[in-house]
Formats: C-alpha cells, structure tokens, sequence
C-alpha cells in the first residue's frame, strides 16, 4: 500500500504527516479521512482549486489529468508544473509526498 506523505503545512498539518492508503483510492478523501481538513469548496466536483495541492515526489505515477482540471488549475494560487487537485488524483501504487499550498483562491473558510 502507497504511503502519502504530508509536508508541514503551519495550520493544517503543522507536523506533516504519513497516511497509508490502498491503491484506487481518492487523494482529497484520505487526506480529509486523515483529519487534515483541506479546503474542498466543491464538493469533490472538480468546480473549484481549494484542493489544490503540490506533488513532490510521485508525480510521474499518477494518471494524466483532464482538460477539465488542467484548466482550473490555470487559476490555482502558487501553481507548479506538478499541481494537481487532490479530489482528482487516484493514488496509484507509489508513495507520494504531497505539499499543502500557503493560500487558496477561496475567500471565506467555513468553520
């Protein structure tokens, strides 16, 4: 089973983590089942960039994005060449280590 890891984010995971997941299984939901409350604006529906996220190692393992993703996350805030959103990703077989963006566009967090 690939191991996820966290990089320290200051609010939402100040000691970085390690989350064990099976392969086929969404990214945005083990981070969020892992009590590390990414933004998800859209529900899962691939509408919005809070669940930005940064792929630093493993990138090459995941499958290609959609036209669909590719074009919101033109509007995602500290975009890099191996930006995904989470609730797009299905985690393949390799470890990942993922890095939580500073920011989001999202103007208001609920809670």
């Amino acid at each position: 089973m690939p191991v996820i890891t966290i990089l320290p984010h200051k609010e939402l995971c100040p000691n970085g983590a390690k989350i064990t997941a099976q392969s086929g299984a969404n990214l945005c939901t083990e981070i969020l089942n892992n009590h590390i409350e990414i933004e998800h604006a859209c529900e899962m529906a691939c509408a919005c960039t809070t669940c930005h996220v940064i792929i630093k190692k493993g990138f090459n393992s995941l499958k290609t994005p959609a036209e669909r993703e590719e074009d919101l996350l033109d509007m995602a805030w500290g975009l890099t060449g191996t930006s995904r959103l989470s609730c797009q990703v299905t985690v393949e077989d390799e470890d990942l280590e993922i890095e939580l963006p500073r920011y989001t566009i999202n103007h208001a967090k609920e809670g």
